[in-house]
């Protein structure tokens, strides 16, 4: 099923050189079709070190546009090489990339045009070495945002995703923010487009490389996620007009 659609791997990196090369020697060639690398401005070599290990497509932002930004320029780059099938792997090595093939064949199956690596399924979160405080976060934001969505989600905050190329066309994503709650924000434009979500179990590593975000960024995320939901609930209501639905 998967060999009848192209698969385009991106990743948005930052200040990987550390851990970009063991990514990479896990991302399964016989099922990946292209790899894109959008390097945002790092202040290491981590485009350079993308290119010397064989990456096809790597792009280097002239400033830092955020994590929302950066992948704005990666799914603009796999919709141009004609990919079917678009997955989003950080280059941190956080996410395994051998869960790309069961990822992948869940979208290319038409059973979800989105899937999700989830780090709270199969609770391998805090074996994975999740700090408790962002643990909690995220089971208080989910809990939360399913509230507002109606959806039955186990995280919304992975950044480990597959996405049908159908369903990123037809998506404004322009319309969301440079920073991250990017994430959130796609997916509620996914659900209110009235699409399903998958999720699969995926173990995490968490250590002194793998990319995180400070206590104080955490916050700011996480009052732009209840934010996000907010919108979605009172755009579902019908008292705000509101980007996450079609028109």
């Amino acid at each position: 099923m998967i060999r009848n659609h192209k698969v385009v791997v991106v990743m948005p990196a930052y200040n990987a050189v550390r851990t970009l090369e063991q990514t990479l020697d896990e991302i399964p060639r016989d099922i990946v079709d292209e790899i894109v690398l959008v390097d945002d401005a790092s202040q290491d070599e981590t485009a350079e070190l993308a290119r010397s290990l064989g990456i096809e497509h790597v792009i280097r932002h002239d400033r830092n546009r955020g994590y929302g930004g950066n992948q704005k320029t990666c799914y603009r780059k796999a919709l141009d090489l004609g990919a079917d099938i678009v997955i989003m792997l950080h280059p941190d090595y956080q996410y395994s990339p051998r869960l790309i093939p069961a990822m992948a064949e869940l979208v290319a199956s038409g059973l979800f045009p989105v899937v999700l690596g989830s780090r709270i399924l199969g609770g391998g979160a805090i074996r994975g070495g999740m700090p408790f405080y962002k643990y909690v976060a995220n089971r208080l934001l989910t809990l939360f945002e399913n509230v507002c969505t109606g959806a039955k989600l186990s995280e919304y905050h992975t950044g480990y995703r597959a996405y049908s190329a159908r369903v990123l066309g037809e998506i404004d994503l322009e319309a969301n923010s440079d920073d991250f709650v990017f994430d959130n924000q796609l997916l509620a434009q996914v659900l209110g487009h009235g699409h399903r979500i998958g999720e699969v179990t995926c173990p995490t590593h968490y250590f002194g490389d793998a990319s995180s975000i400070n206590f104080r960024r955490s916050v700011t995320y996480g009052l732009g996620v209840i934010g996000v939901s907010l919108g979605f609930m009172l755009g579902r209501a019908g008292l705000l007009r509101s980007r996450f639905f079609a028109e």
